[in-house]
This record gives C-alpha cells, sequence and structure tokens, in this order.
C-alpha cells in the first residue's frame, strides 16, 4: 500500500467549499491492505477518512488524519448474469459501473443525474434518483463488504449480519470502510424522455397524477418566476428516437453549462439581473422528447460549480415547503442564481436513509460558488426541519445529533451498532461527531 509525500495531502472537493490536509494518504490496493491499514492506525491512535470523488459538499470526508483513496482497490469483478447480480470494487465510479453493466447488458434500475461518485461515496451518503417506484440508490445493494474499526473483515446482507447490512448501506462512512458491494441490477433498458417548460400551479395540480403515469419525474423551479421545466423519463421498448449529436451538444452541453455560466457569471457580477436571468431561462428551454441508454438519459454533464443544500419531506408536504421557499427567495437581500431541482422516491427500510419509512419528496436548493447562501439555506431549513424534513447526508445542513435524532427512528440502533464496530471512534471527524454525536 502507497502513502503519498506530504506536499500531495491537499484535499479540496468538487465544488470547492471544503479542503483539508491529511498527515498521510492510503490507498490501498486489497481488503487486506484496508485492514491493516485500520489496525495500523488503530494502535497509533490514528484516525482514517475513506474518500470518493468528492462530490458531497459537506465536511464528511475532511481529515487532518488518513485520507483512505479507493481507486485503486481491486477486488475483482463478477458478473451473474442469470440472477442479475454485479460485484465491484466499492471505489469504482458510477460511470465506470454503467459502462460495465451496459457490456453485459445490464443497468441499474435508476441513477441520480451525475455519475462522477463513487458507489461507496453514493451509497453511504443516501444518493438517490427520481421516481415514485424507487428508493435510493442503497437500496439496490444485495450484499457489501466493511473493514470495521478493529480491522474485521464483515460481509453483510439481508441473510448475514442483517443488522449491520440495514445500517451500512447508508452510514456516512461512521461504522466502517466499504470495500466491496454487490448490487441487484435489471436487463439494460431504454428510456423515453420528454422535458417541456410548465406553468408551476399547473404541475403541482396534476402531480399526483403525474407521479402515477411516469416511471420518473422531476421539475426544476426558477425562481422569480411561477415555471418550471418538466422532465419525465418512460421504459420503451426501442431507443427509436436518438437525440442527435447536435442537439445533445446544443441543450446539454452548450446551453446547460457553457451559456448557463456565462449568465451565472453575469448574475453575480450584476445581481439586480438575476429575476430577468431566470425569467429568460425559464422561456428559453423548449420541449424536446428522445430516447436512449438509462444510463445516458438519467445522467447529464455538470461543470457550473455550486453549493446545494436538499432536503427530503413527506411527499404531502411539498407543497407547503414549496410555498415556503418561494417565500424566503423573494425575501433574501441577495439573488438566487440557480433552480430548484423536485424530485421523488419511495419509502425504504435503511435506518438512516431521507427515505426510512416514508415516502418523499426532495427539494434542492443550489447557489452559484461566490454568492452568498448561507441564510437562504439556513431560512429553507427552518421550514424543511418544520415539516419533518431529513437533510441529504451529502449536502449541506446545519443540523445537529440532537435534532437528528427525532427524525430517524432507528437513530438509536444505529448509534449502539457504531459503538460495537468502531468502538475508538476510528473513523470520525469533526463532522461526524457534530451530526452523529
Amino acid at each position: 500500500m502507497a502513502a503519498t509525500a506530504p506536499l500531495t495531502t491537499a484535499w479540496t472537493n468538487w465544488a470547492g467549499n471544503q479542503r483539508s490536509t491529511a498527515t498521510t494518504i492510503l490507498r490501498p490496493t486489497s481488503v487486506a491492505d484496508v485492514a491493516e491499514a485500520v489496525r495500523t492506525a488503530a494502535a497509533s491512535g490514528q484516525r482514517i477518512r475513506a474518500v470518493g470523488s468528492g462530490h458531497s459538499f459537506t465536511a464528511v470526508a475532511v481529515t487532518d488524519g488518513h485520507r483512505m483513496e479507493l481507486d485503486a482497490l481491486d477486488t475483482g469483478v463478477r458478473v451473474d448474469a442469470e440472477r442479475r447480480l454485479v460485484t465491484v470494487p466499492a471505489g469504482m465510479t458510477l460511470r465506470t459501473l454503467n459502462g460495465l453493466l451496459a457490456a453485459h447488458g445490464l443497468a441499474l434500475p435508476n441513477l441520480g443525474d451525475i455519475d462522477a461518485q463513487t458507489i461507496a461515496g453514493a451509497i453511504s451518503t443516501g444518493t438517490h434518483g427520481t421516481g415514485s417506484g424507487y428508493g435510493c440508490l442503497s437500496t439496490f445493494v444485495e450484499a457489501l463488504t466493511l473493514v470495521t474499526g478493529t480491522g474485521e473483515v464483515l460481509r453483510c446482507s439481508a441473510d448475514e449480519h442483517p443488522d449491520v447490512f440495514a445500517a451500512a448501506r447508508v452510514s456516512l462512512g461512521a461504522l466502517g470502510v466499504l470495500v466491496e458491494v454487490t448490487l441487484r441490477c435489471v436487463d439494460a433498458f431504454v428510456l423515453h424522455a420528454h422535458e417541456r417548460p410548465a406553468p408551476l400551479d399547473a404541475v403541482l395540480g396534476e402531480l399526483p397524477e403525474l407521479i402515477e403515469a411516469h416511471d420518473h419525474v422531476e421539475f426544476y423551479w426558477f425562481p422569480y418566476t411561477a415555471r418550471v421545466q418538466l422532465k419525465t423519463n418512460d421504459r420503451v421498448p426501442a431507443d427509436d428516437r436518438p437525440l442527435s449529436r447536435l442537439r445533445g451538444w446544443l441543450d446539454d452541453d452548450f446551453l446547460a453549462n457553457t451559456v448557463f455560466a456565462g449568465a451565472c457569471r453575469l448574475g453575480r457580477a450584476v445581481p439586480a439581473l438575476a429575476p430577468g436571468i431566470s425569467a429568460v431561462s425559464a422561456r428559453a428551454l423548449t420541449e424536446r422528447r428522445y430516447t436512449g441508454r438509462s444510463d445516458r438519459v438519467f445522467c447529464t454533464p455538470r461543470r457550473v460549480r455550486f453549493v446545494e443544500m436538499e432536503y427530503a419531506v413527506p411527499r404531502a408536504a411539498l407543497p407547503e415547503a414549496l410555498d415556503g421557499l418561494r417565500r424566503i427567495v423573494d425575501g433574501l437581500p441577495f439573488k438566487v442564481l440557480f433552480p430548484v431541482e423536485i424530485r421523488f422516491t419511495a419509502a425504504d427500510d435503511i435506518w438512516l436513509s431521507h427515505g426510512y419509512g416514508r415516502d418523499s419528496a426532495y427539494l434542492a436548493v443550489h447557489q452559484y460558488v461566490g454568492m452568498p447562501y448561507e441564510p437562504y439555506f439556513r431560512a429553507f431549513e427552518q421550514v424543511a426541519a418544520g415539516l419533518g424534513g431529513r437533510p441529504h447526508w451529502g449536502k449541506l445542513h446545519y443540523r445537529d445529533a440532537g435534532s437528528l435524532a427525532p427524525a430517524y427512528p432507528r437513530w438509536a440502533d444505529f448509534q449502539s451498532l457504531r459503538t460495537r464496530l468502531d468502538p475508538d471512534r476510528l473513523f470520525t471527524n469533526p463532522h461526524l461527531t457534530h451530526i452523529l454525536g
């Protein structure tokens, strides 16, 4: 196992809002390497944080101890096409996984809108897509292998260490180092995407029918307007309406990244223009329909940097949450440059999942890098928390262990398990101490 020179220990996340300098970088190539590193750190009183691709906005990966990078970890790849099970190293990125699955005629049932995260990072923070029949990505985990704070290697599933399995699928890296994951997949499928501008009130009015009628529904509300961009994705038998390369580049690269980045820079320089920019953006996106391989429809490039907070609220509370958010945006002393993303998930049984025990609506609020955001995020958090909201573990929030405990029925069980698996808090950092205790 290699440890890099001290000059290369600085780290920053994708958004640039979290930074740290580790004493040592660990790059294990085997599970045995991980277990040895854990035992060595425990014996010397050091701490370890495993990091992924840096796509969390919180300080969850920040460490001034040992930083463990899992990109070189090789546990092998095993594909059981008949049972639709795939076992891969936890440090593999979703982008690599999607290509691997496609080569075997398989796919994940659902995805979020980016694929840069590692599998371990995505499931540990409860990363999700949208679709009323689907929980977060962690619900696709059939089994996992975890190296605990004592260096023990545990293989967990619904039948083997089921309590650890129930907790470790969304654990923020607090229970151990995820080294291998078995995912339950489906046969590769094609999606038909329909994107169109619409009035906000009309979408809210027909939302139950939309959610029932489509496999995947989401919409983006443009601040200072009554307009949204509605997106639905549905499984179809044939890829018979592919998006042309020119249209794909124009919409997803040029408009959504290049032009939008310019508009954000303009809004940051001249904030008074922000409402007009939002109104133009809401009108500029035209209707389009196309088909494509599932992961290529789900995931789109994101090169405009931002910070983000996201809350899961009970689905019935969405209108009230959105009303409160609109009032907040209108009353802020600064302007908001990013649209608000609304998505939906099904209930699950993972102890620290945002969707534990209830169908959820997610509201994601963003702000362009360099713009003020904390008063905006704090005000929205107050609204969402008052509705029973749970913050996304990978997105900015200001909750602590005392306020989070009542939101999760299995909180005490998670804490007991954490004490058993990591008795010396080898895997903690100040952020985890704040939110987990």
